[in-house]
């Protein structure tokens, strides 16, 4: 096998500068000699689905970069691979028929990379050479973020995010008077977190009693030049209600082949996720819409307290309702309310909707 995949890769190399190559091999197996002659088509046909898989990363790396192949100055061929014809003409017809450029050996470019960052870290950098204009940025190869009602994955630092960054969102409790909630923080590009990667946890404690949606949670994420994450979570309304976790590169990470295969089943379920999360936001937003248009008026309108009892009674019937079924059921309970409130303010119409929610945290009890 050894000798054959060694005579086949020589093979290869003959089809990039000729039509047809020979394939032969003195006693392959049992005394058996082995010869077959291999057309630059028919190679090209076996490989047919590699030759297209190589341009998925450069999509990737346009829908990342959020740039266009028009913005596109250069293509420099990397690896000894990118001298077959097929792949070179791939290319060509992708950036719309721009040239190639060849101009640098493509067994040698990415050493010659190496060399360049290894002299500006090292400062062997004359004045007025190009590598002292190079800039070497790194990003973060995953989003991060934390677990929201449901099992959400809600992303705080996107992927592709230059490093060092810093991000912050705003989060309330799920429950009444819930007195503390539960911080888990996770990498993936997936919309639940049951599908991504667990780097860390911690309780923060000490909210005070307050109705759902009411206290306002704010998380924050600092990621340093050495990958070193910092997740600091506090209460808006007291700043004693603090706590933090540092999260360094080396734990729990993934390996580059881990990530690739992260965000490749990203792509894959990314349909079957969003329909999904979408069901997920419309229960959840469904529920803050009852919660807290009771928290408005319950108290005053002893009508819309009954009505919004049997819509929590509803919901807790429904939980696998579809998301249709949820938008419907909270545009109802608007109307209603709003005409109900209307009716006791002498035909004024009040906004009784829903105001601005921030995603819901879990609470300490429902740790695992």
């Amino acid at each position: 096998m050894r000798r054959l995949r060694t005579s086949a890769e020589s093979a290869k190399r003959t089809l990039s500068s000729s039509n047809r190559a020979m394939v032969s091999l003195d006693s392959l197996h049992e005394g058996l000699d082995f010869d077959a002659a291999v057309t630059r088509a028919r190679f090209e046909q076996l490989c047919a689905q590699e030759f297209r898989a190589v341009l998925d990363p450069v999509k990737r790396v346009l829908d990342d970069s959020k740039m266009s192949k028009n913005s596109i100055h250069d293509v420099v061929l990397v690896g000894g691979s990118t001298r077959i014809p097929k792949i070179k003409q791939n290319l060509r017809d992708f950036f719309g028929g721009k040239e190639l450029c060849e101009s640098i050996n493509p067994d040698e470019a990415v050493a010659f990379g190496a060399a360049v960052q290894a002299a500006i870290l090292s400062g062997n950098v004359k004045d007025g050479e190009k590598a002292d204009q190079i800039v070497i940025v790194d990003c973060t190869p995953l989003s991060m973020g934390i677990e929201t009602a449901g099992g959400v994955m809600t992303k705080i630092i996107d992927r592709n995010k230059n490093i060092p960054c810093t991000a912050k969102n705003t989060f309330t409790t799920y429950k009444d008077n819930q007195p503390g909630v539960l911080i888990q923080i996770f990498e993936g590009e997936r919309q639940f977190t049951e599908h991504n990667n667990l780097l860390g946890k911690f309780e923060l404690s000490g909210i005070a009693p307050k109705p759902r949606g009411v206290p306002q949670i704010e998380v924050s994420f600092d990621l340093d030049a050495n990958s070193i994450l910092t997740v600091k979570a506090v209460d808006k309304d007291n700043d004693s209600c603090t706590k933090n976790i540092t999260i360094k590169s080396e734990k729990g990470r993934l390996s580059p082949e881990e990530i690739e295969e992260i965000v490749k089943k990203a792509e894959k379920f990314k349909a079957e996720d969003d329909l999904k999360k979408a069901n997920v936001e419309a229960k959840n937003g469904l529920e803050s819409t009852i919660y807290s248009m009771k928290n408005q008026l319950a108290e005053k309108m002893p009508s819309i307290k009954e009505y919004l009892d049997k819509q929590i009674l509803w919901l807790e019937d429904h939980q696998n309702a579809t998301t249709e079924e949820y938008t419907q059921k909270s545009k109802e309970i608007q109307e209603y309310v709003q005409s109900e409130a209307a009716k006791n303010q002498g035909g004024a119409k009040p906004n009784a909707r829903e105001p601005e929610q921030s995603e819901n945290l879990p609470d300490v009890d429902e740790i695992d």
